[in-house]
């Protein structure tokens, strides 16, 4: 990842308008920036939620709040609580999400 052209800028999050996402079960509110090619999103999930389709996006996830349970499509099974982090790249592992209790999460890609 590049990052160019960005000039210095501040986020206040909660202005951001919060766009819903339903999973297989419980909702994904997304709360997005675009900087040139990159993403960068503030992402809540509500309890219950589970994501409705494998992943092959690269990231770099940081967990806020909550837990976050993630699987690999190759059946590893990882779970992260506030103050932990993955990273993986453009189609690397696929990889969907979960969360008993609810995640609010930091992510890039």
């Amino acid at each position: 990842m590049k990052m160019s052209d960005i000039p210095f800028g501040v986020t206040d999050w909660s202005d951001v308008e919060p766009e819903p996402h339903p999973g297989d079960s419980g909702t994904a509110y997304w709360r997005t920036r675009k900087f040139g090619d990159i993403r960068v999103r503030q992402v809540e999930y509500t309890p219950g939620y589970l994501a409705d389709h494998w992943c092959v996006k690269g990231h770099i996830l940081y967990v806020l709040d909550g837990e976050l349970h993630t699987e690999l499509e190759d059946g590893r099974r990882f779970v992260l609580k506030a103050g932990q982090s993955y990273q993986v790249a453009d189609g690397a592992e696929p990889h969907r999400s979960s969360t008993p209790v609810g995640a609010k999460l930091f992510i890039v890609d």
